[in-house]
């Protein structure tokens, strides 16, 4: 489920506070006790309770938490959450937040700003506590410094100007230190934190504590996860009546976009994100269905085929990739042979109906700091005989049926891992499968749960990954755990992780690390101009050297029932980004 942008880290950074339930595909119900409720579909199962050691695209944590500042979901501007103020010095290394006056957990307990410094120094920033957030809280060779002020003041500092401060140090979902002190300070029979165990899926839900605008009551595996208001979260209406006004929400588990879309056309859903093969259908009964297909423009998400460009071995001495395989992944002009191969024109018009645009650029087009063709950025449209022209000019060669051998011999054949719950995603796939046997390339499709596939990416037990990336808003740096070399998510070639065992001869090379050096300086660079060429030369390197190969930019589509009243869609923060004032029409 994309809705309330269950990603807080997975596949590009969403900051948790900013409760955006983009695509969320939802049905808004009267409970048997007559409370309004809203029940979303998932297709997945959460993966943790524990916020920090998330990686799942699919979690509770954009319901149950919340930041000290929130996105506003229509203009990407930064709002008070459970700060209500916050001040900047005039030399950007220092910010002050003030807390709202008389914040609660949803156990009722209160929330100070020791609750701020425990989430930043005890956990996020703690080396025994492998998150993928502290990636993007890296300040040049090191961290902010968090401390308390008073009971409602919280003072971070950091060792020189980082352009994402404010986004990123009021952004993340504050934890509560009474709940969790004990887990961090402990240790288990194997010198583990138990901290590290504590709030698995398989913890009594109603013990998850959070400040968001939700608390959990259940989870049936398989089947649902349950929420209900929480009864001191901060915000109120101009009359005093506590937000949200829908008092519970439920999340279904069904796992393919098929079956959602079933799901939506027999009445069961009152919202579904509108994938591009039933477009046309639901367009057609719009009127009898009572319902509006929003249209936000193109998503700030991304779909690409990526390559496993790692030449590292696992603690057996044994490599990740194939070697013979990755001795093609490394030539750059493989790579780019491959992206001229694929027909996307074709893919656009036939897997997405044309409902979406060619994507070229690391970054979306929505952004400012975009670099697209017509600002020199190399693009490649599809040729099938420069790929080829490509191949053999670099050690390549056709046998006498027309399969692709390497100088040895071997024919050019991989893995091709793509989830199985996104319909569009496997029928680009497919298509990517059938362009590259026409020059004479067999990909081998693995077609597999999403879970199953997080597993595989973890273990960098894949070769090609037809993936997608969440969509990291208007601020390029959120992508810094992707293209960091040492960042969490930097699939493409995965450094040593916290926790697992050792990797051996883990390679960077020279343009990651001239990656690397781009993010760091664009962080520091407070010049909005000057922060433009980095990011357009950032651009530049991802496409001259292609470890993803971005594929269409789908329209960002969600049908919402007409009943459901203060819907303000954008293909930012989708139909519910502004949940918590959202109302159903009386009958």
């Amino acid at each position: 489920m994309r809705g309330l942008r269950w990603r807080a880290i997975a596949f590009g950074l969403v900051l948790v506070g900013a409760i955006a339930l983009s695509g969320c595909r939802s049905l808004i119900t009267a409970s048997v006790d007559n409370a309004p409720q809203l029940v979303f579909s998932s297709p997945s199962d959460p993966a943790t309770f524990n916020a920090p050691l998330n990686t799942s695209a699919y979690s509770v944590f954009g319901y149950i938490n919340a930041g000290l500042i929130t996105q506003n979901g229509e203009t990407a501007e930064l709002e008070p959450a459970l700060a209500e103020s916050w001040e900047i010095s005039d030399d950007n290394l220092r910010i002050v937040f003030t807390l709202r006056e008389g914040l609660q957990w949803s156990d009722g307990e209160p929330l100070t700003a020791e609750d701020v410094v425990f989430s930043y120094n005890d956990v996020y920033l703690n080396p025994k506590v492998p998150t993928g957030l502290k990636d993007i809280l890296r300040v040049g060779d090191g961290f902010p410094t968090v401390r308390a002020l008073s009971d409602r003041d919280v003072e971070f500092t950091v060792p020189q100007p980082f352009a994402p401060f404010l986004r990123y140090a009021g952004g993340i979902s504050i934890l509560p230190k009474h709940a969790l002190i004990d887990a961090i300070n402990e240790t288990d029979s194997e010198g583990n934190l138990k901290f590290l165990s504590t709030w698995g899926t398989d913890t009594d839900p109603t013990a998850i504590i959070g400040a968001g605008l939700y608390r959990m009551v259940r989870y049936v595996p398989g089947q649902r996860v349950v929420f209900e208001r929480n009864p001191y979260y901060w915000r109120k209406d101009d009359q005093g009546n506590p937000q949200p006004y829908i008092e519970r929400v439920v999340v279904r588990t069904i796992e393919s976009d098929e079956t959602q879309s079933i799901a939506f056309r027999s009445g069961e859903l009152d919202s579904l994100s509108v994938q591009p093969e039933v477009f046309s259908l639901l367009k057609r009964e719009e009127d009898r269905g009572g319902y509006t297909i929003y249209n936000g423009g193109p998503s700030s998400d991304s779909r690409f085929v990526g390559f496993n460009l790692s030449q590292a071995k696992n603690a057996q001495g044994e490599p990740f990739v194939d070697p013979v395989v990755s001795s093609w992944f490394q030539k750059t002009e493989f790579r780019q042979a491959i992206a001229y191969a694929l027909n996307r024109e074709k893919m656009k018009d036939s897997v997405y109906r044309g409902l979406g645009e060619i994507q070229d650029s690391a970054i979306g087009v929505s952004s400012p700091y975009y670099r697209g063709p017509e600002d020199g950025l190399k693009t490649y449209r599809y040729d099938p005989e420069k790929a080829k022209d490509l191949l053999l000019a670099n050690g390549f060669q056709y046998n006498s049926v027309g399969e692709l051998e390497d100088e040895a011999g071997n024919p050019v054949r991989f893995n091709m891992l793509v989830k199985s719950e996104e319909k569009s995603r496997v029928d680009a796939a497919v298509q990517t499968q059938q362009d590259l046997k026409a020059i004479g390339i067999q990909a081998d499709l693995q077609v597999l749960n999403f879970n199953t596939v997080i597993q595989k990416l973890q273990n960098r037990d894949w070769e090609v990954y037809v993936g997608g990336f969440g969509g990291g808003g208007v601020e390029p740096h959120s992508g810094f755990n992707i293209w960091y070399s040492g960042g969490s998510l930097h699939q493409f070639n995965q450094g040593p992780m916290p926790g697992e065992d050792p990797i051996q001869n883990w390679q960077v090379s020279q343009w990651e690390k001239e990656i690397d050096r781009l993010f760091l300086e664009g962080a520091g660079e407070l010049d909005e101009a000057k922060r433009k060429e980095i990011y357009g030369e950032f651009q530049q390197i991802v496409a001259e050297q292609v470890p993803f190969i971005y594929l269409i930019n789908a329209l960002s589509l969600e049908a919402v029932r007409d009943r459901i009243e203060n819907i303000n869609f954008t293909a930012l923060g989708g139909a519910f980004w502004n949940i918590y004032e959202l109302e159903i029409k009386a009958n």
